[in-house]
């Protein structure tokens, strides 16, 4: 079949609730993809911040192979060794005490938000307890996860949501301590928010958040979902702010392409929240999810991940900053690690997306004038190198 009747197959039988690139990729290598007429991609998007060891890797290929040709799948009603095994890992990098194993990332959110509503539920028995938000976030697209992220423009056409939620400006501690009353149970937000525009949380706000959630015993809950599994050079983001939240959630780079995400308790949250009843899932935490999960810790750190991403992410800055200074139409740069964003102006940063495509770069946006830059965490300088040249090409043609 061509690529054209790949496409319109897709739009024959898939819901329309994606607006696709005109692009079928059929396979990858290393930072490298590939589409059905065998055009090559570098790939500085990663499945959207998902595909940390690149593609292909061989050793994480084999784990995958070899728990197919054990067990899939059992349910949570038995023990698995796989599931063991990573949440062994997670905790014990985390510094957490207890974890539960999602299908996803928006999944991880709303069981943060039950573990939050039961542990305050538990202290009072009132169900009235209300959670502080961020403007700008994002949490995820199903109705819990969508009441805590603060874009209307997502939740318009879906309410009403759940309740008792207030939202407060990120990096802005004084309108945080606003919102704050007696029924305030969590406060939530993105250690590095991502499709808001890619803004990292300042040490200041930060710390203050936590201050005040230990002072007033409210959760702290930091989504790690995108920011985390290495992205900023630390195993957590939050692990380079000094701060400890009550409960995370990871998902994305945490299975390297497996579908899976998690919710992690510290001991005070795991002790004083769900208890067999509360929550649960059919396939979250099965044998094959979690041997990627496992494999992913294991050549995270025989591949030294995270020292990686802490020498060439000073390197992607400067090349961004060079190129910054050559166009006009570039006004910032921010971020942390290899999790970038540019703010473009002169032009619709969607425009600058397709134009990369068709240079074979592969890049996506965040927020309405953000290119966003989350490539996989093996690049190399000469990937970046590479990068830069596509990109300028895309940007020149669009200044033109």
């Amino acid at each position: 079949m061509s690529k054209q009747e790949y496409m319109d197959k897709a739009e024959q039988y898939l819901l329309h609730t994606y607006n696709r690139f005109p692009v079928v990729f059929e396979r990858g290598q290393g930072v490298y993809l590939y589409d059905t007429d065998g055009k090559e991609y570098l790939d500085f998007a990663a499945g959207i911040a998902v595909f940390a060891l690149g593609y292909n890797d061989p050793e994480y290929n084999q784990a995958l192979t070899d728990q197919l040709g054990k067990i899939i799948h059992t349910s949570n009603l038995y023990y698995n060794i796989p599931a063991a095994e990573a949440a062994q890992k997670l905790v014990g990098k985390s510094g957490m005490s207890k974890v539960f194993f999602t299908n996803s990332g928006t999944e991880a959110i709303e069981g943060a938000i039950k573990v939050a509503r039961k542990y305050a539920y538990l202290k009072d028995g009132s169900t009235d307890h209300e959670i502080i938000a961020m403007n700008h976030s994002f949490h995820g697209r199903s109705l819990g996860a969508l009441s805590v992220t603060g874009n209307t423009h997502y939740q318009e056409p879906f309410k009403p949501l759940i309740g008792g939620v207030k939202f407060a400006d990120f990096n802005d501690l004084e309108s945080v301590k606003a919102q704050v009353t007696e029924k305030t149970c969590a406060i939530i937000l993105e250690t590095v928010q991502g499709e808001g525009g890619i803004y990292p949380a300042d040490p200041e706000f930060l710390k203050g958040v936590e201050k005040l959630c230990r002072e007033k015993d409210i959760l702290l809950i930091l989504d790690e979902i995108q920011c985390g599994m290495g992205r900023t050079g630390e195993l957590f983001a939050w692990q380079a702010y000094g701060v400890q939240p009550d409960v995370m959630t990871v998902a994305k780079a945490l299975g390297c392409g497996v579908p899976v995400g998690a919710f992690v308790l510290n001991e005070k949250t795991a002790q004083n929240s769900l208890v067999p009843g509360d929550h649960g899932t059919t396939y979250g935490g099965n044998p094959l999810a979690c041997a990627a999960v496992s494999k992913v810790f294991d050549l995270f750190e025989e591949k030294n991940i995270l020292e990686h991403v802490r020498q060439i992410a000073p390197y992607l800055e400067k090349k961004l900053d060079e190129l910054a200074e050559k166009h006009s139409c570039i006004v910032a740069r921010r971020g942390k690690g290899l999790m970038q964003g540019l703010v473009i102006t002169g032009f619709p940063v969607g425009q600058l997306v397709t134009k990369a495509l068709e240079k074979g770069l592969v890049v996506i946006s965040a927020g309405s004038d953000v290119l966003r830059l989350v490539p996989p965490l093996v690049i190399q300088e000469k990937h970046v190198d590479e990068m830069i040249v596509r990109l300028e090409e895309a940007i020149k043609e669009l200044e033109a």
